[in-house]
Order: C-alpha cells, then sequence, then structure tokens
C-alpha cells in the first residue's frame, strides 16, 4: 500500500513587516535580519535555504493551532516577496534534506500520538512509516537542534 503525502509551507502574509522600523517590529516581537550563512535561515513560506545578503523577518509564528494542550508557537524566518513552493505529492523540499530534524506527529485531536529525530535524508521514507499509522493525521516537521517549526506533512488520499 502506498502512502502519499504532502508537505506545506505557511502562506506569506507578511511583506508588509520589511516595510516596518526597528521600533515597530520589535513591538511585534520581530526582527529584521540580513542572512550571512547559507545554510542557517530557512524560509518557513518558500520552504528554500535564504541566500547571502538576502533580507528575512524572524518572528513569532502560531504553527500549531489546535484546541488541545500540545498548541504551540515559535520562531520563524521569512525571505522577502518569499514564492510557496509548488511541491508535488510525496516531494521533499532540499532545505530539509541536511537538517536533523525531530518530526512531532498529530491524531486528529491535535494530540501528539509520537515523535522522532530523524537525519533529513530519511525524511521521505519516515513520513511513509509514520503514515502506516492510521492514528497519524499529520506531522509537524521542526529543526532538530533550535526546535524552530519547519512545514507540515499531510496525508494525501
Amino acid at each position: 500500500m502506498t502512502i502519499n503525502f504532502k508537505i506545506s509551507a505557511i502562506e506569506n502574509n507578511y511583506n508588509h513587516l520589511f516595510n516596518l522600523n526597528e521600533e515597530e517590529l520589535t513591538a511585534k516581537g520581530a526582527v529584521k535580519m540580513i542572512v550571512d550563512e547559507k545554510p542557517g535561515y530557512p524560509c518557513r513560506a518558500s520552504l528554500e535555504d535564504a541566500e547571502i545578503g538576502e533580507e528575512v523577518i524572524l518572528f513569532p509564528f502560531q504553527h500549531h493551532k489546535t484546541n488541545s494542550p500540545y498548541q504551540s508557537s515559535g520562531p520563524v524566518f521569512v525571505r522577502k516577496n518569499a514564492k510557496s513552493p509548488n511541491l508535488g505529492v510525496n516531494e521533499i523540499p532540499k532545505m530539509l534534506l541536511h537538517r536533523l530534524l525531530s518530526l512531532r506527529v498529530y491524531d486528529k485531536n491535535g494530540m501528539m500520538i509520537d515523535a522522532k529525530t530523524i537525519e533529513g535524508k530519511i525524511l521521505k521514507s519516515e513520513i511513509e512509516i509514520i503514515l502506516k499509522n492510521n492514528s497519524a493525521d499529520y506531522i509537524q516537521i521542526h529543526n532538530s537542534s533550535p526546535g524552530c517549526y519547519n512545514c507540515q506533512v499531510n496525508r494525501v488520499e
């Protein structure tokens, strides 16, 4: 039985933040930065590593909106004018392949039912294994060491 999935990025509704001054950004808990290393600034809207010299905004983002104890938010980077990726079914963004990742598995009620840390290069096979469990409704992928949210994996029927 083939298990199909699709990875989704956050929507880029944040370009207006690039027009704010430092004081206005601080009031929102956000910071404008210039990328100084690659990889190092994974954009959650394009699911690509930002390029050296590129502007990014780091801000708090509620990535797990659920009516369970596992609702959560955390810091994310977004590049200026980032475009959503057009990922195919079972496609893995390149930016995930070279990172140590934390996979958080949730049921339909937003309750965590499993979690594991893996090398990004084995992500596809791990997703397929996890989704064989019918109780696994979706997976959220985080960077392991800093713990920051990357993206979500949903089943495709």
